[in-house]
């Protein structure tokens, strides 16, 4: 199973540290983080969190994101302007 989520993570520290709790919270997924950066506001400016395993549960990944102090969401079809 593969879940992929939209963040406001905005640097490779960033990501580097909530992917290290992730991994000690998740130890059995998979986890790869894609830094995008664009000018627009979050969500249509935002980073990409992919997470691969069995029984990914997407409610408790973003709390644990959240908990960190970033937004996270489940990626969706979002026309930007």
């Amino acid at each position: 199973m593969v879940e992929v989520f939209i963040t406001n993570i905005h640097n490779k520290i960033q990501a580097e540290r909530v992917l290290k709790n992730l991994r000690i919270d998740y130890p059995k997924f998979e986890l790869h983080y894609d830094l995008n950066e664009t000018e627009f506001p979050f969500p249509c400016g935002h980073t990409v969190l992919r997470v691969e395993g069995d029984n990914i549960s997407a409610r408790q990944l973003m709390e644990s994101v959240l908990i960190q102090g970033f937004k996270c969401e489940i990626l969706e079809e979002k026309v930007c302007a």
